[in-house]
């Protein structure tokens, strides 16, 4: 069993027009995760603040490209990026960016 992360409120509001990326992967967005992230984190941790983060955006209409989760017992934060069309929702680390 593991415990998940907590997701920081984001810096933008959830009504700001750019809090509009719903974190769902596809043929044309991926869905990815740096070797550091999987290494800290674990490959089920990830994909548990993932299916968060897709909840959340569906609830909210949207999030903002950048979802912050906090682990106090761990050494670096787990981002989410969202990049726009053509691109990726990539897991890594503060010091992958």
């Amino acid at each position: 069993m593991f415990t998940l992360p907590r997701l920081k409120d984001q810096e933008i509001p959830l009504d700001h027009p750019d809090s509009n990326n719903m974190f769902r992967p596809g043929a044309d967005k991926p869905l990815l995760a740096t070797p550091a992230a999987i290494e800290l984190y674990s490959h089920e941790v990830i994909l548990a603040c993932w299916q968060l983060l897709r909840q959340k955006a569906d609830e909210h209409g949207g999030l903002d490209y950048l979802q912050v989760f906090v682990d106090e017992t761990k050494p670096e934060n787990l981002w989410y990026m969202e990049d726009g069309p053509g691109g990726a929702i990539t897991a890594l680390l503060p010091s992958d960016y």
